[in-house]
């Protein structure tokens, strides 16, 4: 299903619409180097190899990525290069510095991975993953990444609807709330057994119904046309593009349905700081800064690339009934 918005994304220096239906010649595309790594995948010349470098996985989940529908819609914003998507992270099971995931989480076994269903659902049980690929359809979908801390990313999706998938469990009329959970491993996780931590493990998030069900809301297993690294959420991980990016839990092994509002982590940690809903709003101020404006990245001292914060990161037109009616600066 392509998600059509109204003046939300048009052409712009981003890979051509050719090229994306090509899927094995997108996977050739460059991003070896730091002046490449720069460079607009429209100005990326094909033939060169995958960085060596780039996830990789199990057959048939790099057959399937290969596979997915490409994204059949113009784009305006840059994306950001697969070496910055990849070292620049939040994953506070592997370090609380943007570098730790990225250096640590070789750690993580993604494969096999299991997910376990519960709650408010006519079927549930624990699932393998490929047994749940099998029975979705995956597309590619350049989402805006908007991180709470102010900075922000453009990336390649490829996965498929959460709608999709919880349809296929049949939650019952007290399904209210979708709940998620991140593994508990600290044997993997090495952050998890750290006493300094402020975050009570495991990690935990949770969406409203219709926020989940909303075709925007998005299982990823693949970005770049490769599958998810480690450092990133591998195998299986939440992406929400109108919230901040810590509603989007990464390596996910528990889906719940339940009739109460699920506790999250982040709310948990600092109330005052994360509410449930973490809807991207540019006039909410966090209590220690501004949400006004974002730093897309790269960046640097000379070329800080400070943009306007867009409502709901841009998608106001698709998501913003959702909240009719509510004061967002209540549930924020």
């Amino acid at each position: 299903m392509l998600i059509r918005s109204k003046g939300r994304l048009t052409e712009n220096d981003v890979t051509p619409e050719s090229i994306y239906r090509d899927r094995r010649r997108f996977m050739q595309l460059a991003l070896a180097g730091t002046a490449m790594a720069a460079t607009p995948l429209s100005q990326a010349k094909p033939g060169f190899v995958t960085d060596s470098s780039a996830a990789q996985g199990p057959r048939w989940l790099e057959e399937g990525i290969a596979g997915a529908q490409a994204y059949g819609q113009e784009v305006k914003d840059k994306l950001t290069p697969y070496k910055h998507v990849t070292s620049y992270n939040n994953f506070y099971e592997f370090g609380y510095d943007k570098a730790d995931p990225a250096e640590h989480a070789h750690t993580l076994k993604p494969h096999p991975w299991q997910v376990e269903v519960s709650g408010h659902a006519e079927k549930t049980g624990t699932f393998n993953l490929e047994d749940i690929l099998a029975k979705v359809d995956l597309v590619e979908r350049v989402y805006r990444l908007r991180c709470v801390e102010a900075w922000s990313m453009v990336i390649p999706w490829v996965g498929f609807e959460l709608g999709q998938l919880l349809k296929q469990f049949a939650p019952t009329s007290r399904a209210k709330y979708v709940a998620f959970e991140t593994l508990h491993a600290p044997d993997q996780m090495r952050a998890q057994d750290s006493v300094f931590s402020s975050i009570e493990w495991p990690y935990v998030e949770g969406l409203r119904m219709d926020e989940a069900m909303h075709p925007l809301t998005l299982l990823a297993v693949g970005l770049y046309g490769k599958p998810v690294p480690n450092q990133n959420g591998a195998p299986l991980r939440l992406v929400v593009p109108w919230k901040y990016g810590f509603k989007s839990i990464k390596s996910i092994v528990k889906i719940s349905f339940t009739e109460q509002e699920p506790p999250t982590s982040w709310n948990i940690s600092a109330p005052r700081e994360y509410g449930f809903y973490a809807n991207v709003n540019p006039s909410v101020s966090h209590p220690r800064w501004s949400q006004a404006t974002e730093r897309r990245l790269p960046s640097g001292l000379f070329s800080p690339n400070i943009i306007d914060t867009q409502m709901f990161n841009g998608y106001q037109e698709e998501v913003a009934d959702l909240y009719k009616g509510m004061d967002l600066t209540k549930y924020y």
